[in-house]
């Protein structure tokens, strides 16, 4: 849209181009300023496409201008942002944006709560979740339009990690609910901004990450300074979402939330084999990260962790309990029905 507008202002100079009537083409059209929690290198994955094939099929009548992350507010401002009006719509984890909902703590890595990332969709989709957040959004003038799954969490490290042990004093940038289940052992979260990991790298003032899978962190270009990647990883796939300011999202006509929820469910596709196809090709294939892995005995005893973690989320509200409880029932269903859904 910028661009189109860019040629009508030129263009209106000259007689020829007198009849496109830029002035009235800018007053119909509907237009959102969207921010992804995601840098420039990454965006052009996980929300690009959504925007670019909306804004192509929406034409004139309505475009959407994508931010990356922290370019409008800070991560964490996001939900506020949005709430406020200040952005129209959001591409994020309720973690990450601290979305001031009984189900923020589930969004990013919950761990342990899915082990593949059709894990999320059939969460949301088939077992509850979806509903839960429509109507805890609802209570705060937010819209959620969809949940999408996106890469596991792994550690990216500047030293190699082969035991539990190895994790002991790390720093290491991650998100709020990972930071606070790893830190039981031994982990050190840090706060910094996404743009600035790269930096806090180099320098010395993180140790590492547990962020991504392996493909964001060649995409963002992580892996020019770390080492090692962990096989190991404390959840199956990242939950992220779509939000939109309630009463924007109210305002569109129905044929354009539907062209939305569309374009957020294609994104959501082009995800699901874009990590699932590069995590497989760069462990295989990548010549930036060497490869360690902590004995299954002992990373049993993370996810051992993790089930107590779920217990004491699910005392802190009855909504939170509610979630927990579907998470159990999946995972339960998913153990009986055996291979592929799950082994061992």
């Amino acid at each position: 849209m910028t661009t189109r507008r860019k040629f009508l202002k030129t263009a209106g100079v000259g007689a020829v181009a007198a009849p496109l009537a830029a002035p009235a083409l800018a007053q119909s059209t509907i237009t959102w300023r969207m921010q992804t929690y995601a840098g420039a290198a990454l965006a052009e994955h996980v929300v690009q496409g959504m925007v670019d094939n909306f804004n192509k099929i929406a034409g004139d009548r309505m475009q959407i201008e994508l931010f990356y992350a922290d370019q409008l507010v800070p991560t964490g401002e996001l939900f506020q942002a949005m709430q406020r009006g200040t952005i129209d719509a959001v591409q994020s984890d309720d973690d990450s944006m601290a979305s001031p909902t009984e189900v923020t703590v589930f969004g990013g890595y919950f761990p342990f709560a899915s082990r593949y990332s059709l894990d999320v969709p059939v969460l949301f989709n088939q077992y509850g979740l979806k509903e839960i957040w429509e109507e805890e959004y609802a209570k705060v003038g937010v819209k959620h339009i969809s949940a999408g799954a996106w890469d596991p969490c792994h550690f990216a490290t500047k030293e190699p990690i082969n035991s539990l042990a190895d994790l002991e004093g790390k720093r290491v940038f991650t998100f709020p609910t990972a930071g606070r289940f790893m830190a039981q052992f031994g982990v050190v979260p840090v706060s910094v901004p996404w743009e600035d990991v790269e930096v806090a790298l180099q320098t010395g003032e993180l140790d590492g990450i547990a962020w991504s899978g392996i493909t964001e962190d060649y995409t963002v270009g992580w892996a020019d300074v770390t080492n090692y990647f962990l096989t190991n990883n404390i959840s199956g796939a990242w939950a992220g979402s779509f939000y939109a300011n309630m009463e924007r999202w109210n305002e569109l006509p129905e044929d354009l939330q539907t062209l939305f929820m569309t374009c957020c469910d294609q994104s959501h596709y082009y995800r699901q084999w874009w990590y699932w196809g590069g995590e497989a090709s760069l462990r295989v294939n990548g010549d930036k990260l060497q490869l360690t892995s902590i004995p299954d005995a002992e990373w049993a005893t993370v996810e051992a962790a993790a089930r107590e973690f779920w217990d004491e989320i699910a005392a802190e509200s009855e909504t939170k309990a509610r979630v927990v409880e579907i998470i159990k029932q999946y995972n339960a269903d998913m153990e009986k029905a055996g291979r592929p859904y799950r082994y061992g």
